[in-house]
């Protein structure tokens, strides 16, 4: 038999209960109708297959339930504890004390973004993030956009549309989420070259494509996310960049990750910087903000002063532009470098930098204060398309809940939501990535579960 819909409250009556005008004054009485009324129709609409209709408190905490879940911003701050240091899923780079309080001062009010004090007159935002960027690269000029992608792209569309553009064969990767890079060429209008094989190219193979294609731009792309190994081989950068400039044509550096200091003084294998780029010759470089440079999610061109000048003049530059609280908090992260201070205030550099000893110190206090678990060895990366296959020694607070799915499960509804990770049936936990100030919360949301889980 089915259920007697009739026996559902009104719409009104639910208005007139305490807990309604409670959401009232919450949330305002618009959101609060149209809750109700989405609640009693899906209560409707599974009538035929509930046993029983739910009593009028379930439909009252059905409603508030609903209202919650509209209202909760599904963008949250998380404690990683991966050991993934640029972790993608995450928001990569944290972002600095000083870049946080420049986003505060910027967004609380109005600011120069577009002002010259000094005249008076309108400015350009271009100018906050240049002159820093140019000292710290030996860079002509610099322009910042909205990612590093929309930097390809704008370069691309501006330097190259109708004209071939000659990349290896070695360098069409696919990032994050699906994106390649012949992708990206293809909707800059400009016409691609491929060259060499999947595993070697040569110098050779350039100069025939460029004899083929005399006003052809070159795109180097950086590996990002893979690493090619075995039988391979690709000229030097200065060796390209020396044949293209015999041809007259430019070479565009896909760089990628924004490295400013060098990771072999970290262990690491060395990461190509900017800097290095540069000094090879080469005419354009792109990076991003949130990798390896530890700032906001920015797209960065630096380079020859004339080839900027063509991009920054093109209408895609405006679609693709920065805000302000880009930024500011880019001009706080790169002063961190100008100052030398980049391994001490940025936190992505603080992790990398991080000595095993004194993980191992924070596993075990860790340890002593939740009272259950134990410390083992064990590796962090870097993430973020940087350096990869590279891996840090680090130490682990293993955890060993009967289950460890649901147990990663209720960390993940906590607030802040915990990340671990579940490795032989433990869960993991790796300082390395746990912002030192979260030590606490950390253990206080660990102590507040059930070691059962």
């Amino acid at each position: 038999m089915k259920n007697d819909l009739h026996q559902l409250p009104a719409v009104d009556l639910v208005l007139q209960h305490p807990r309604a005008s409670h959401w009232i004054t919450q949330w305002g009485r618009p959101l609060t109708l149209t809750a109700i009324r989405s609640t009693l129709d899906k209560i409707r609409a599974a009538a035929d297959s509930q046993k029983n209709l739910p009593d009028f408190d379930s439909i009252l905490t059905q409603i508030e339930e609903c209202l919650t879940g509209w209202v909760q911003s599904t963008l949250r701050p998380v404690i990683n504890a991966t050991g993934v240091i640029l972790h993608t899923n995450l928001g990569r780079a944290p972002l600095s004390p000083a870049a946080l309080q420049a986003i505060q001062d910027c967004a609380q009010g109005y600011a120069t973004l577009e002002f010259d004090l000094v005249s008076g007159k309108r400015g350009k935002r271009d100018s906050h993030a240049q002159a820093l960027l140019t000292r710290l690269t030996g860079s002509e000029d610099a322009l910042v956009v909205n990612n590093n992608a929309a930097a390809v792209l704008l370069a691309l569309t501006a330097l190259a549309r109708r004209r071939a553009v000659i990349i290896s064969r070695t360098q069409l990767v696919e990032i994050g989420g699906g994106f390649r890079i012949p992708d990206v060429m293809k909707q800059s209008g400009a016409r691609l070259v491929e060259i060499g094989a999947t595993n070697r190219v040569h110098l050779h193979d350039y100069e025939e494509a460029l004899k083929d294609n005399p006003s052809a731009l070159i795109l180097h792309a950086h590996h990002s996310n893979f690493r090619i190994s075995g039988f391979t081989s690709q000229p030097p950068l200065a060796q390209l960049v020396s044949l293209a400039h015999r041809y007259q044509s430019p070479v565009l550096d896909d760089q990628g990750s924004g490295a400013l200091l060098d990771t072999a003084a970290y262990g690491l294998s060395h990461e190509p910087t900017v800097q290095e780029s540069l000094a090879a010759g080469v005419d354009l470089v792109c990076f991003s903000g949130d990798k390896l440079l530890g700032g906001p999610q920015a797209g960065i061109l630096t380079g020859r002063a004339g080839l900027l000048a063509k991009v920054k003049k093109h209408p895609l530059t405006r679609a693709v532009r920065a805000d302000k609280l880009c930024l500011a908090a880019l001009s706080a992260t790169l002063l961190h470098y100008l100052t030398n201070q980049a391994e001490t205030q940025l936190p992505v550099w603080r992790m990398i930098a991080a000595p095993p000893e004194s993980l191992l110190q924070r596993a075990e206090h860790w340890k002593i204060r939740l009272g259950w678990g134990s410390v083992i060895p064990g590796f962090s990366t870097i993430g973020g398309g940087s350096l990869p296959e590279e891996m840090q020694p680090t130490y682990l607070l293993a955890l060993s809940p009967p289950n460890p799915e649901r147990f990663v499960s209720t960390l993940r509804r906590q607030s802040p939501a915990v990340i671990a990770r579940i490795d032989d049936q433990r869960v993991l936990f790796d300082p390395r990535t746990v912002l030192s100030e979260q030590d606490e919360l950390l253990i206080a949301i660990l102590s507040a579960l059930p070691a059962a889980g």
